[in-house]
């Protein structure tokens, strides 16, 4: 007989969180990790210089501070930074989303009524919007009025949402917010997500986590072997025969992999959905070590955790569309994030860290970095002047620190198979007798929140008992 009652493939955020709800559940838990490290898509690295601690993929947490697991576990050492986002413009402006929604609204001017109209019913009932969009999509909807007030504008796709918006600043907030569907703008419910991500903004903030994101993996691991478990790396499991007998086998990795690990014990249905997975678009990332702060032309993005650097909404639309059709915008999207701002403990003194991806096509080997630094540049002449090293990586370089990044995809497959998966089954966890799938390709989705796992390992306890 085994000496473990469950047994997890893979140690990033949604392995580890489906090993620490079944060892607070009383099961005694063995987690495999192929790579020598654990963590997934949340670990931290000195990437480039000594005493530089980089983020290697996940950084800013608006889901994971949101998230009911990682409250109820108490994992998080949150760091708020003095703003969520910004937005730089051309000209020394940016739009700016304030913790205060009262702030926000004065700073958009003619677009403020609209905002506070879109936003105010959602931030008022942020509690219940987070436990509906981080739900495994129970039916009926545990919250079905808030579920309307937040679906009803969210089943728009983001460019029928900007449409209503005038000002420069307030369409191009919009545009940062929805690009992280990472899909076409014209997609529905890519306006859900840009007003989601604008609620929790309010509400929780857009932290980061002290010491690095790796914390978040370390004090999984710390909870699973205080209750009797193990967590070992350097275990790549290829087959289900290569593990350890246990009632209960969940596998935090992409489809493709599921159905190649778990053969014969797939069932016939799993394995017809899961042949419609394919990976969405891949990211090429630069960590820069500085000597000193990026040099913002505006006033307020020193101060935001979080920067969407790309200019206009149109340009942002563009750019995501030229992604989407296989091609490499000149201007991409860049997401932006300045951990070293607010937590000292990531660079030496009087040193900056910084981070920052634009989305590529899958697969893509082209190095983006003149087209990265160029668009900061726009936005913080002087940028390149204070880079000491860089760091790069291409979607080859993702999928080899991470297998589940399917040619650079870090968001669990393509949006139009997320969608579908989200919504089309109410038990999306079990994948054959006593064998379970609790990756980000999973609901509630991609983000470091550890509610797959969590409700994957629910459901291995519900059908156990």
């Amino acid at each position: 007989m085994s000496q473990f009652d469950a047994v997890v493939v893979g140690a990033g955020p949604n392995g580890l969180a489906a090993g620490v709800e079944l060892t607070r559940c009383g099961r005694r838990v063995l987690v495999l990790e192929g790579s020598d490290v654990i963590g997934g898509g949340t670990r931290t690295e000195e990437l480039t210089l000594p005493g530089f601690r980089h983020d290697v993929c996940s950084a800013i947490h608006p889901l994971g501070i949101a998230s009911p697991f990682f409250a109820a576990t108490g994992i998080g050492d949150w760091v708020q930074p003095d703003i969520p986002v910004t937005h730089p413009l051309d000209g020394g402006r940016a739009g700016v989303l304030y913790r205060s929604l009262d702030d926000t609204v004065a700073t958009l001017g003619a677009d403020g009524d609209r905002y506070r109209r879109l936003i105010s019913g959602l931030v008022d009932h942020t509690d219940d919007l987070v436990e509906q969009v981080l739900g495994p999509l129970p039916i009926p909807p545990p919250h079905p009025i808030t579920l309307g007030r937040f679906g009803l504008p969210g089943l728009l796709p983001a460019s029928a949402m900007a449409r209503g918006l005038g000002t420069e600043a307030g369409r191009a907030l919009h545009a940062g917010m929805a690009a992280h569907a990472i899909a076409p703008f014209r997609t529905p419910l890519t306006g859900a997500l840009s007003a989601l991500f604008a609620a929790i903004a309010h509400t929780y903030g857009w932290p980061l986590v002290r010491g690095g994101s790796q914390r978040l993996a370390e004090e999984m691991v710390e909870l699973i072997i205080d209750g009797g478990g193990a967590v070992e790396t350097g275990r790549t499991v290829t087959s289900v025969h290569d593990l350890p007998e246990a009632p209960i086998t969940l596998l935090d990795v992409m489809p493709e992999a599921a159905v190649r690990i778990g053969g014969p014990r797939l069932d016939p249905g799993t394995r017809r959905r899961f042949a419609r997975w394919h990976s969405g678009p891949g990211v090429f990332k630069v960590d820069w070590a500085l000597d000193g702060p990026i040099p913002w032309a505006d006033d307020m993005s020193g101060h935001a955790g979080t920067v969407h650097v790309g200019g206009t909404y149109e340009e942002i639309e563009t750019a995501e569309d030229e992604v989407h059709a296989g091609r490499h915008p000149r201007r991409p999207f860049v997401i932006v994030a300045q951990q070293s701002l607010f937590d000292p403990t990531r660079a030496p003194e009087g040193m900056q860290t910084a981070w920052g991806y634009c989305h590529v096509p899958a697969f893509s080997d082209r190095d983006m970095t003149e087209a990265i630094e160029a668009q900061i540049e726009r936005f913080a002449p002087g940028f390149r002047d204070r880079i000491l090293a860089r760091h790069t990586m291409d979607p080859t370089a993702f999928q080899q620190h991470n297998p589940n990044y399917v040619g650079g995809d870090i968001a669990g497959g393509a949006f139009a198979f997320r969608r579908l998966l989200n919504v089309s089954r109410v038990r999306p966890y079990r994948i054959g007798r006593g064998l379970y799938l609790c990756s980000s390709a999973t609901p509630p989705g991609a983000g470091v929140h550890g509610m797959c796992g969590y409700h994957a390992a629910r459901a291995a306890i519900s059908d156990a008992s």
